[in-house]
């Protein structure tokens, strides 16, 4: 959580983002932004020590490499939609989150995918190129339009959708392909759904928006290609790597398409001897799709709300490698999220012996949605106090099962009393112990049960966890041996089932608890266990 006596929040920016769309970011007082445009590798190397968040668009390339040099990094930024120049799988790996403005530049990407559709329809680059050379061939320039004619999507998400709501007014029919938008979706948005051979074969337009993968790589190729109804015209705005290039100029070379207009390409900046440079009937624009002021002022905006949002919860909403930690789950969730990494770490703290298995219980009133979130919370929490390395909310489930630690989570309904309690439980060599808490009132984490005794205790400062035997002068000795140390307690909260039984002891004190105090309190007669947990 930010607080004004933390350290600032270190952020380096090496592309040009919209200053502007900064703005919040760099005015607020926990964060550290710092612009080092396009460094050398040597700069960058120096600037990556002390780096925890690291924004760039398309330019910098952030390999594994460079995150294997930044050891304090936890949340990578890209400004824009894809993530094509960040290796996601080694920010994975050592637990970084990777976070985009998936929605910012869609109307400007969608805008120019349409007009890239309109000027190849009717050959406006090239009539216009030809007047400026001092000819005037109406002729040559026919064009076709797009009154009647039917436009096919091949990816049918934002940027798709608002493709389809914009062909209709220029009575476009539209048809779309993407396996993971049902019939009746398509229905819906006035979209007939079709197969891949059949879009091809029936579409006068076939415009891309699909994201890249090893999927939909090359999804346009040798074969697909030859299914294109003749006179066809290619649009492709998305990525370069859905289209196989050679074939694309073999099949423009027999005449079967009538044209293509690309803003991406394989290889980028497009290299000078590309034969896509020599068709006459190809419009090609430098990746220009989300470069409107609008767009980049928007991006800058929403990337900036996340690392403002990452600051404050600790948690990348919509990472892209964290699914399910979408802005309306979090949101929902709210003060739970703590209270799951909070009794994480109590039950991380207070084990003693080896982890073989976790289970995360929700009791109550919870939504399907928020379980995932919130149970991947607690085993952060676990995990970050009995492991040396950094775990965080990305790569914890790949700790966990790295080591062999089974995981597994139930949702049940309320028993009484509280209206939600998380429990977390960790069975080891010795047994299982579980912790249980509840969100008592805003800003309230309790512990409610310890390894079913009732106790309730606030989750936060030194804590000294004792069991022992409901006897009278047990809790006095406690006491007194604090006391001899010079330990002041702030807090004490007991527990116990029967007279005579198991209880539990919980103190918050003040000050450091050190091992020689630890040593004292587990040789009072009655006390059984002692542990200090940290939070």
């Amino acid at each position: 959580m930010a607080g004004s006596k933390m350290k600032k929040l270190r952020v380096l920016v090496t592309d040009e983002i919209d200053r502007k769309g900064l703005k919040a970011l760099s005015e607020t007082p926990g964060v550290d932004l710092r612009w080092d445009i396009h460094p050398s590798p040597a700069k960058l190397t120096q600037a990556l020590k002390e780096t925890e968040v690291w924004l760039v668009r398309s330019e910098t390339k952030v390999t594994a490499d460079w995150i294997g040099k930044a050891k304090n990094l936890r949340l990578i930024g890209r400004a824009g939609v894809g993530i094509d120049n960040i290796d996601v799988e080694a920010a994975t790996k050592r637990g970084i989150a990777v976070v985009n403005a998936p929605s910012a530049n869609t109307l400007a990407a969608c805008e120019h995918a349409f007009a890239m559709m309109l000027a190849l329809s009717r050959n406006i680059p090239q009539a216009d190129a030809d007047v400026k050379a001092g000819n005037w061939k109406r002729s040559r320039w026919m064009g076709t339009e797009l009154a009647g004619k039917t436009l096919g999507l091949i990816g049918l998400g934002r940027i798709g959708r608002e493709m389809a709501k914009r062909a209709s007014p220029f009575d476009m029919k539209v048809k779309a392909f993407d396996p993971f938008v049902s019939a009746e979706q398509g229905r819906q948005i006035g979209v007939e759904m079709r197969s891949l051979s059949e879009l091809l074969s029936e579409c006068d337009f076939i415009s891309l928006h699909a994201s890249s993968s090893p999927k939909t790589r090359h999804l346009l190729n040798r074969e697909t290609l030859k299914l294109l109804k003749p006179g066809a015209r290619i649009i492709n705005c998305a990525r370069g790597e859905l289209i196989d290039e050679a074939a694309l100029c073999e099949v423009l070379k027999s005449g079967r398409l009538a044209g293509a207009a690309l803003d991406v390409f394989s290889v980028e900046p497009l290299p000078a001897d590309s034969p896509l440079r020599s068709f006459s009937q190809v419009i090609l624009t430098p990746h220009l799709g989300a470069s409107t002021t609008e767009a980049q002022s928007r991006v800058a905006v929403e990337i900036g709300q996340t690392v403002l949002a990452f600051h404050e919860f600790g948690l990348a909403v919509n990472a892209i490698n964290l699914p399910g930690f979408d802005g309306e789950t979090i949101k929902s969730a709210g003060e739970l999220l703590a209270l799951a990494e909070k009794l994480g770490r109590f039950v991380g703290q207070i084990i003693d012996s080896g982890l073989k298995e976790l289970s995360f219980s929700f009791e109550g009133i919870f939504v399907a949605a928020q379980i995932r979130p919130l149970a991947v919370s607690a085993l952060k929490g676990v995990l970050s106090s009995i492991l040396s390395e950094g775990v965080s909310h990305v790569n914890a489930q790949a700790a966990a099962a790295a080591r062999g630690i089974k995981i597994s989570e139930t949702l049940e309904p309320s028993r009484g009393g509280y209206q939600q309690i998380v429990t977390v439980t960790a069975v080891t060599d010795k047994g299982p112990i579980s912790a249980s808490g509840a969100v008592i009132s805003p800003g309230e984490p309790r512990l409610v049960r310890l390894s079913g005794l009732s106790v309730e205790a606030r989750l936060t400062g030194t804590m000294i966890v004792l069991t022992n035997r409901d006897k009278p002068g047990v809790i006095g000795r406690v006491g007194l041996t604090l006391g001899q140390e010079g330990v002041n307690i702030a807090d004490m909260r007991v527990g116990r089932k029967s007279a005579n039984g198991t209880a539990v002891m919980i103190l918050t004190v003040d000050g450091p608890v050190s091992e020689n105090l630890l040593r004292k309190l587990s040789k009072v007669a009655g006390v059984s266990s002692v542990k200090t947990v940290k939070l």
